[in-house]
Order: C-alpha cells, then structure tokens, then sequence
C-alpha cells in the first residue's frame, strides 16, 4: 500500500502520512464527528420531547371534547329512557283501567246468570255464585300483586334514572350559577376587577376588588355559589379559609338553599349568606360601604396635615382680609341704609354691588375651605343651577 501525503498550503511541500499522524488526524475528525453528532442528538431529542409535548397536549383537549360530548349523550340517553318508562307506567294504567272495566262487565254478567240461576235452583245457584266469585277474587288478587311489582319496580328505576340525571348535571348547575353571578356583577359594576376562579382551582368562585372613581382599589368581595338542594355548615368554614387566603374584606354565599331561619340573607359566623335574587342588591350595599370605608381612612390619613393647613389659613393674612371685605363691606351697607331716604334709586344700586361683593368673599371663603377640606358638603345656593333647572328657568 502506498504511503498517503498531504500539500502544505504554505510551501507546496509533500508531507507523507504516517500511521501516527493519522491516527491522530483520525482520532481528531472522530472527536468532531462524535460531538457533532451529539448535538444532533440533543436538537433531535429537544425536537421530539416538543413534538410530544404538543401532541399530548392535542390528545387532551380530544380526550376532554370527547368525554363532554359523551356525558351530553348519556344525558340525552337517561332522558329518553326515563320518557320510555313515563309511557310504559301511563300505558300500565291504562291497561289497569281496562281489566277494572272488564271486571265491572263480568260482576254485571254474573248478576244476570245469577237471577236467571235463582229462578230454577236456589241451592246450585248459590253454590256456583260462590265458586265464581272465588275464583275471579283469587285471578283479580293475583293480577293485582303483579301490577303492583311491576309498578314498583317501575317506580324503582325512575327514580333511580332521576338521581343519576341530577347528580350529573348538579355541577352544570353549579357553573351556570357562577356565570350568571359574575355576569350581573360586571354588568352592575363595569369599573370593578372581577375575576372568576376556575374548577379544580383551590378558592371561592368570583373575586371582586371595589375601585372608586379616581382608579384606587377601597377593597375586595369574594363570592361563593352553592347550587344544593340542601345547606351545609361545612360552606361556611371552607369560604372563611379561602377569606384569608385572598385578604378579602367581605365574603359572601350566595346559595339556592338558606340556612333554617334565613328568609334572605343573614350573617351567618361572619359569612353573609343571600340567595341568588338579593346578590346584586347586597353587591350594591357592601360596595358602597367599603366605598365609604376607604374614604374615612384616606381622610384620617391626612388629617393632621388638613388642620394644619387649615390653622395656617386662618391664621393668614389671607382670611384676615376676607373677614374685613366682608366687614367693610357690611359697614358701607349700613352707612347707605341710613341714607336710603334721601337717594333710594342710588342707595338700591349701590346695596346691590355690595351685596354682590359679600357674596363674592364668602363664596371665595367657602371655596378656599372646599380646597383644603374636600369631605365638606356643596351649598346648592353656591353653586351652577343643572342643566333642567336652567331649562326650567
């Protein structure tokens, strides 16, 4: 076998391959080739766990489409069958109604036979009356105790039928009760947050945070729906639990079935709980109240700045002049009342720029105290008549 050379790219020189070098050359181009491959590898496999990821994923969501539609159909199915067995019970009846009719034709039939019998044997009459009559009590006691098994196992199954349908649709309920609650309260209180809580999500089912006017959160409301037949005390400590854990400030049931002696509403252990006609209303009231709440406290915040603030205008210069306006201005009126006999048309004129000007410093007094003490009540004689008075005018 020939010896194999390589050209240098410098001088053009032939450098022959030992077996040394190219081992080393051989090793070199494995390492490469061996790093380059598990490169490869890992893209592959990153690849392949992402592929699998989403097709999971798909076959979730399919699975999860699957068992809903699925649920629909046993629904309709158990719906069916319980309409089957409402007409086989209504067509048991009718067949009852049937067989007592024929009875009461065979008693009259028999009555009959019973006076034309009379009429020739007394004896044989009475004889034959009395085995007929023994004979049809024991066909009527017989077919009367099948009807009534098979009434009752009829009644069995339906009743078995509309547990099922109940227990199956006693979630929906539950979830359409929770739509329609967080639906009217968006509705009712479009600048609140309100956020619904998920199922399988540990908490209550609505979490609504109050924001006033000005975008500032006055606190929060969580809300529970309970769509039962029957009240639980369990509801109350569970919904206290998720209380704290969401640092709300209020939390209310809002449940289909109430508590024995609640007509409405009621606190129960520090719950309000309401049906679902009185939440919105309750909604309205514990909003303002909280409302309200927040407005206390941002005033109690900043009222030792406020009275100091409102010490410093009074002891100003400012209010100082504003009371001698307004005393010299009542002072010119008195001088013109005084003088009124003599100038009358000039003294009204007069009395009237005056007055305006009292009223211009108190309204300007009052205006400045509403700067520094926002809490105090508008003087509707102080300000802009709305726009129907205006029109009314």
């Amino acid at each position: 076998m020939a010896d194999q050379s390589i050209t240098c790219p410098s001088c053009g020189k032939k450098i022959p391959l030992t077996r040394a070098l190219r081992a080393d050359i051989e090793a070199s181009l494995k390492a490469e080739f061996e790093q380059t491959l598990d490169a490869r590898e890992r893209t592959l496999e990153r690849e392949f766990a992402r592929r699998l990821d989403d097709e999971v994923d798909r076959v979730r969501k399919e699975a999860a489409t699957h068992a809903e539609r699925k649920r629909g159909q046993e629904l309709a199915a158990l719906k069916e069958q319980l309409k089957d067995q409402t007409k086989q019970l209504d067509d048991a009846r009718r067949v009852e109604l049937v067989l007592r009719r024929r009875e009461r034709e065979l008693e009259r039939q028999q009555a009959d036979l019973q006076v034309s019998v009379a009429r020739q044997l007394d004896e044989e009459r009475h004889k034959i009356a009395a085995d007929a009559e023994d004979r049809l009590a024991e066909a009527h006691r017989l077919k009367d105790a099948e009807k009534e098994r098979q009434l009752a196992d009829m009644r069995r199954q339906i009743e078995d039928l509309k547990r099922k349908a109940e227990q199956g649709s006693q979630q929906l309920q539950g979830e359409a009760g929770e739509e329609e609650l967080e639906s009217r309260l968006r509705s009712a209180f479009p600048c609140d947050e309100i956020s619904g809580i998920g199922q399988g999500v540990r908490g209550a089912d609505v979490h609504q945070v109050v924001v006033d006017a000005r975008g500032a959160k006055c606190g929060s409301i969580l809300w529970e729906c309970k769509n039962a037949r029957n009240w639980s005390d369990a509801w109350i400590a569970k919904l206290k639990q998720d209380q704290r854990a969401l640092h709300a400030d209020v939390a209310v049931l809002v449940s289909a079935c109430l508590p024995k002696g609640c007509a409405r509403f009621a606190l129960v252990d520090g719950v309000l709980v309401t049906d679902f006609a009185c939440a919105a209303s309750l909604a309205a009231v514990l909003r303002g109240n909280l409302l309200l709440l927040a407005q206390a406290r941002h005033a109690a915040m900043h009222k030792e700045e406020k009275l100091e603030l409102l010490y410093r205008y009074l002891s100003g210069v400012e209010f100082r002049q504003r009371v001698e306006g307004v005393i010299e201005a009542f002072t010119a009126m008195r001088k013109d009342l005084e003088q009124e006999r003599r100038a009358a048309e000039r003294q009204w004129a007069r009395r009237a720029k005056q007055i305006d000007a009292v009223t211009f410093n108190v309204s300007g007094m009052y205006g400045d105290l509403q700067g520094l003490m926002p809490a105090l009540p508008p003087m509707h004689l102080l300000e802009l008549p709305d726009a129907d008075e205006r029109l009314a005018g």
